[in-house]
């Protein structure tokens, strides 16, 4: 049974190549070859290839290892998703109001 391919939208393909290309400058800065590279993050230097191609095909686990074989750059990972602005405020709204329980003794 072939695995079903996830669908990526055209704005999420360009965040995915931007950020291969990011990794691939990264790596270019850093004066290490691809080989290296693929080496420590435990893939084949096709992988690195794809990932930075940004391919929608390649495991996240396999970005985080590269990111990772880049000298700790995994860390930036904790980043995804941190300030989630809409999520808050969808959260917001669905909090409950506390209402103010009688005063003793009643109106008066």
């Amino acid at each position: 049974m072939s695995k079903k391919a996830a669908i990526i939208m055209p704005g999420t393909r360009k965040i995915l190549e931007q950020m291969g290309e990011q990794i691939k400058l990264a790596r270019l800065r850093r004066k290490l070859t691809g080989e290296l590279v693929a080496e420590r993050a435990g893939i084949s230097r096709q992988t690195l290839n794809s990932i930075e191609k940004g391919s929608s095909t390649v495991s996240i686990g396999s970005y985080a290892a590269v990111l990772h074989a880049l000298n700790g750059l995994d860390s930036d990972l904790l980043l995804l998703a941190k300030d989630d602005e809409l999520g808050r405020k969808l959260q917001d709204l669905r909090l409950p109001t506390r209402k103010r329980a009688p005063r003793k003794g009643g109106a008066k």
